[in-house]
């Protein structure tokens, strides 16, 4: 299912665990771009993860935006005021018989993989890919596993899921290029953990499609993980967006700005004495330059 508004709807949807630098920057300049005058570029904050997202850096990354000249359609959304409806989505793929619970740790998921001789076990976003431990455990073994207090996740059924679609899946990038969609190659994805309502492939898509974004613009190392929100696209009948990447800003080390890594925030910038035009100038030649020649 496609769009029908013919006006671009673009978001710029940082997480709240920093403060913004001129990788930000950079990125919500694509998204503005890519909405062009005629449309509309949407400010969205994925505050999912409730141990790690802080209210002050919420209102910090409207403060900074603002002062650099962005503007948005409101209301801003939060993933913390959603997670209602992503319990929604989930319950809805799990009537359907396409999530299961998954009761296993880190080192045992290390440890079946070591034991098997299939391969591949790493994910086109270098993780491992779940070899389906607890896919066919019975009601009987889950309500044992929840009784004795067992940490869980809850994952997608990816088989069950590629089964409901009939057509090839693939991607539309801005260019009218058209990507084929490999989603299988991550596995049994996480979709929510018992202490985070959602994971970021459900969150992502879902709001996506609830606000009407027709151009969703990433960094390129979110590129893969586009097959998967595919996926998600049309097993919930919600509408195709076309994409559009960029390259990630980074250092004189080649290291890609974080804020982990001590990446300067615009307000340590804007300390210094840069203004909003400096600093707006310095994120468009980064960019040009981390893009290249054309």
């Amino acid at each position: 299912m496609k769009h029908k508004n013919i006006f671009p709807i673009t978001r710029f949807a940082p997480s709240p665990t920093g403060y913004l630098h001129l990788g930000h920057v950079a990125a919500a300049l694509f998204a503005r771009q890519k909405a062009t005058s005629e449309g509309h570029f949407l400010l969205r904050l994925e505050d999912i993860d409730l141990q790690r997202c802080r209210p002050e850096f919420c209102s910090a990354i409207e403060e900074d935006l603002q002062w650099l000249g962005f503007t948005w359609k409101k209301p801003v959304w939060k993933q913390s005021e959603r997670i209602s409806e992503y319990r929604q989505t989930l319950d809805t793929l799990s009537a359907r018989g396409l999530t299961y619970r998954c009761f296993c740790s880190r080192s045992d998921i290390a440890r079946e993989i070591a034991d098997s001789a299939h391969a591949p076990h790493q994910s086109p976003d270098g993780g491992h890919v779940y070899p389906g431990t607890c896919r066919h455990l019975s009601s009987r073994e889950i309500t044992q596993k929840l009784a004795e207090g067992r940490p869980w996740v809850t994952r997608l059924n990816m088989a069950a899921a590629l089964s409901d679609i009939t057509s090839p899946l693939t991607w539309r990038e801005d260019d009218l290029t058209i990507v084929p969609c490999l989603p299988e190659s991550f596995g049994d994805i996480v979709l929510a953990r018992r202490d985070i309502a959602a994971s970021y492939h459900l969150c992502v898509t879902h709001d996506d499609a609830k606000q009407g974004v027709t151009c969703v613009t990433r960094g390129d190392d979110l590129r893969a993980a586009t097959a998967v929100h595919r996926l998600l696209q049309t097993v919930m009948s919600w509408p195709e967006p076309t994409y559009a990447f960029h390259p990630l800003l980074r250092d004189e080390h080649g290291r890609r700005l974080a804020k982990r890594d001590g990446a300067q925030s615009i307000r340590q910038m804007r300390a210094c004495g840069l203004s909003s035009s400096d600093i707006l100038l310095q994120a468009k030649e980064a960019m040009d330059k981390a893009v290249g020649p054309s």
